[in-house]
């Protein structure tokens, strides 16, 4: 399996070297050491799309959309869907913020999945970071690591 964190920003908006560039290489970096992990950032949400159809995999993609009217799990809950992903043998899993406007009916009903950071409103960068982070610990919780303290 490996994971991809798939962000969407125009050209003249994308991340570069800084506080939020770096926290994301670090939990990316994290992260792999469980699975396969690496960041994709398309310049529109049909790039995206376009790019999971053209996927060369005995599967399709799993696409997991972060949402704010997505379900708002648990870092533990995360860890349970992230593992039942794994176990039923999931090759590509793609979790993916969105688009400033918010995401089309067409990629809403592609997904699989749809989870929400809470009910705060985060800028993209910063909700990638964070979507790293849950990933990075959703592992650990799975490994038995000590990251995770337990705590909610």
């Amino acid at each position: 399996m490996r994971i991809e964190l798939a962000y969407i920003t125009p050209r003249r908006q994308r991340l570069k070297s800084g506080p939020l560039q770096k926290l994301l290489e670090d939990y990316v970096e994290r992260a792999a050491r469980y699975i396969p992990t690496q960041t994709a950032c398309f310049d529109s949400e049909a790039a995206l799309l376009l790019s999971l159809e053209k996927a060369a995999a005995r599967m399709p993609a799993t696409l997991i959309l972060l949402d704010s009217r997505g379900d708002a799990l648990t870092s533990e809950a995360i860890a349970i869907r992230l593992g039942r992903l794994r176990d039923s043998g999931a090759q590509h899993l793609v979790f993916a913020v969105g688009p400033a406007d918010g995401w089309s009916s067409t990629a809403w009903h592609r997904a699989q999945l749809r989870i929400s950071l809470g009910a705060i409103t985060l800028p993209h960068e910063l909700a990638l970071v964070i979507l790293a982070e849950q990933l990075y610990r959703a592992q650990t919780i799975l490994a038995g690591h000590p990251y995770h303290s337990g705590h909610t």
